[in-house]
């Protein structure tokens, strides 16, 4: 299910949703023609990366320029069209780059999507003994401003993750504003946690995580599952995590130039009422206890608008003794291991992320067989 498909959600015609396909086809391309004139050789990386992240950069930054105009019935209608393209290329893309096989399941009431190894799929079978283990599960929250996207569009980025790291991970579709605004996605969120330790993955194997919009939600759950006495995950994973609502730091007008989002970030469908600066929803606003937030992981681009209230926020989590672990990419854009999980940035992020997992995540192949 996305988003278009919930009963509570108007789309728009077929007749005004095709023109607002070839309004996005077009916008992008006009991006495009102008990648040539901005030195796209140029940049921290090899010529190769430098050229992809500038066509990625000018890709997104047409995508989202586009998108934040739209109607919100005309915007769920593209949504749902290029959901359905990513179905039809993803899984024998994934399948043929990483090895991964892309499976629909509902957790907790939530649909969603399971990126696994195939090497790891025959889990269920307890004979098997050339199984391969599965070092962590995911529960993986999508960015999108807390607005957009699905979990089929992520598939190549967790496809990836899956591949370098050997974790399981699971998307959650879960309810997006402005028709579903805070707290609906984390109590979405929780749900698919608490299920997840009803099928026997224990929290020490999990891992919370997520990118943008999903970093800020995934930050938010951890919050959220410490006021319920859920017990703790093993750890989360935050990449350019939207953390801070109130939008008032440097990093925002000056890395406009140089990001991928569009310089009006829309937060007011999330908020619905509830003040930017609140705790709930601006983590930076928020006392860590030490003794219950797990092991973090933050990774972020220098470039990014976001910038200064991730440093803010990761500069709370040590100062309270949370062990935090950061990396701040030069030269890259936000979400950039999502957007460009080939690029050698993108890579040492994974591989961090990996090695950090392997300390603080515990491996544990019996509750992967019962999940």
């Amino acid at each position: 299910m996305v988003m278009a498909d919930r009963p509570e959600v108007e789309t728009a015609s077929a007749p005004l949703t095709a023109l607002t396909v070839i309004g996005l086809a077009q916008n992008m391309l006009n991006g495009l023609a102008r990648v040539p004139f901005t030195k796209p050789w140029s940049g921290p990386s090899g010529l190769l990366d430098n050229i992809g992240q500038a066509v990625t950069r000018q890709s997104i930054r047409s995508f989202m320029g586009y998108s934040a105009g739209l109607p919100i019935e005309e915007f769920r209608s593209m949504e749902k069209i290029l959901d359905q393209i990513c179905r039809v290329v993803m899984p024998p893309f994934v399948e043929f780059t990483d090895g991964v096989e892309l499976t629909d399941d509902t957790v907790g009431g939530i649909p969603g999507l399971w990126c696994r190894a195939k090497a790891s799929t025959d889990a269920y079978v307890e004979d098997d003994e050339d199984k391969q283990a599965i070092g962590a599960t995911i529960l993986y929250l999508h960015g999108g401003g807390y607005v957009g996207t699905t979990p089929m569009m992520y598939a190549s980025f967790a496809s990836s993750l899956v591949k370098i790291t050997g974790f399981e991970v699971f998307i959650p579709d879960y309810r997006m504003a402005p028709e579903f605004p805070y707290p609906a996605g984390v109590l979405d969120a929780a749900e698919v946690y608490k299920d997840l330790i009803g099928r026997g993955v224990t929290p020490d194997h999990i891992i919370v995580a997520g990118d943008s919009g999903g970093g800020g939600l995934a930050a938010s759950l951890a919050s959220y599952l410490h006021s319920e006495g859920m017990p703790k995950p093993a750890a989360l994973a935050l990449f350019s995590p939207e953390i801070d609502l109130d939008l008032d730091h440097p990093s925002v007008t000056e890395n406009a130039k140089l990001d991928v989002l569009p310089w009006n970030i829309p937060v007011t469908p999330y908020l619905h009422g509830i003040q930017p600066n609140d705790e709930r929803v601006s983590l930076t606003n928020a006392d860590p206890d030490p003794e219950w937030v797990p092991h973090t992981f933050i990774c972020w681009g220098q470039d990014e608008m976001f910038r200064d209230g991730i440093r803010e926020f990761a500069a709370r989590l040590k100062e309270a003794g949370v062990p935090t672990h950061t990396i701040e990419e030069r030269g890259m854009f936000h979400v950039f291991p999502i957007l460009m999980p080939w690029a050698e940035a993108s890579k040492r992020v994974f591989r961090a992320l990996h090695e950090l997992a392997q300390e603080h995540v515990t491996t544990d192949p019996a509750a992967i067989q019962t999940h």
